[in-house]
């Protein structure tokens, strides 16, 4: 196996437009279901849709992990109830529209550590997750602070402070993301050594 080779190539293979979309067609799913997945958890319950977003891209790489969840917003948008709690694309007018839109650079990134031979082991794989995790809280935050009012959005939530910022859009969701990149790390790098035996 290369080292820059994807979960998703050293099992299924690297050629065909339509592995290509069934991949697509099933990662979606995949995230859509995950998504309406709560697992009761301090201070908040948690979903399942970032791990799986984070599983797709590292198990696809970087473009096809990034197409995916556009796929998966695409679904939203058309008024498929894929979001969180069987929300449509009215998410995108709501407070966490810019999380939606960050999950796409969060496949990206965990696809990229994927394609570089990062997320093989624990510790790259564990990396690589936190980090592109975090990277979804750059667009969630400023969408409620900022974008939202531009777009003549208006709610509670649109130009709230930092310290709001903080207590709804951050605090309560850094320990779940943490143990979702943890367990994503887990079940990567156990697929690789499983895959290193056969």
């Amino acid at each position: 196996m290369t080292r820059d080779m994807t979960l998703s190539q050293a099992t299924l293979g690297t050629d065909g437009l339509l592995r290509k979309a069934l991949l697509v067609l099933g990662g979606s799913a995949f995230i859509a279901i995950a998504a309406q997945i709560s697992v009761p958890m301090f201070p908040v319950p948690m979903t399942l849709q970032m791990l799986a977003i984070l599983l797709v891209g590292f198990a696809y790489g970087s473009k096809l992990g990034a197409a995916t969840v556009l796929a998966y917003l695409a679904e939203g948008l058309m008024g498929l109830p894929v979001f969180a709690n069987a929300m449509n694309g009215a998410a995108f007018a709501g407070p966490t529209a810019g999380f939606l839109i960050g999950f796409v650079a969060v496949a990206y990134v965990a696809g990229l550590a994927a394609e570089r031979g990062v997320a093989k082991g624990f510790v790259g794989t564990a990396v690589a997750a936190i980090f592109a995790s975090a990277l979804v809280y750059i667009p969630g935050v400023i969408w409620p602070m900022a974008v939202a009012s531009s777009f003549g959005i208006e709610g509670g939530w649109v130009g709230i402070g930092w310290d709001k910022i903080w207590a709804w859009f951050m605090g309560p969701f850094l320990i779940g993301d943490t143990v979702k990149a943890l367990i994503a790390a887990l079940i990567v790098s156990g697929a690789w050594k499983v895959l290193r035996k056969a």
